[in-house]
């Protein structure tokens, strides 16, 4: 099914999550480098990454709820779907935690220096948001949401070793 919503003839939702997905996880590399070596200005800089990545995803997600509601019902790709979309909310409340955890950090020098629980927000964060891509990866390369309108919505799973026009014809037009 092509996506309903587009510009330039492209899909939004899969034009914009590059974004929010690049840069929660750099909030993460920096968050590391800050354990690694206490630097301070790393857990600032991951502070900001995590704002902007936020942001992001706010912006990302109506286009892909759009995109969801036009899957038809029934349909594996819409259970996909439905799995991606929720992870993917509880992926941007594990950050925004995060993020909250660290504003009430004390002033400079060690401005936004997260505690444990901040860090293990941020790091179950990005494990979640490394299912709920490859989840999103499933919708697309496999399923063809927002790609093609004569996409087999209902094929196997990547994992199944099976073709993915195997067994089910595509899916009705809503």
């Amino acid at each position: 099914m092509e996506s309903k919503a587009k510009a330039l003839g492209h899909p939004i939702h899969q034009m914009l999550i590059p974004f929010p997905f690049g840069l929660l996880a750099t909030a993460v590399i920096f968050d590391i480098v800050y354990v690694v070596w206490g630097n301070p200005t790393m857990a600032t800089v991951a502070y900001w990454m995590i704002i902007a990545g936020i942001i992001g995803g706010l912006v990302a997600a109506p286009f892909g709820l759009i995109d969801y509601f036009a899957i038809p019902r029934g349909t594996r790709a819409r259970s996909v779907g439905l799995v991606h979309g929720l992870g993917n909310v509880v992926v941007l409340l594990l950050f925004a935690g995060s993020w909250w955890l660290r504003y009430g950090a004390p002033p400079a020098p060690a401005m936004y220096v997260p505690s444990t629980l901040a860090l293990v927000l941020s790091f179950a964060g990005f494990a979640l948001a490394g299912l709920t891509g490859w989840l999103g990866g499933e919708l697309v390369d496999r399923h063809a949401v927002g790609v093609d309108d004569g996409a087999n919505l209902n094929s196997p799973h990547s994992l199944s070793g099976r073709p993915a026009g195997e067994g089910a014809a595509a899916a009705p037009r809503p």
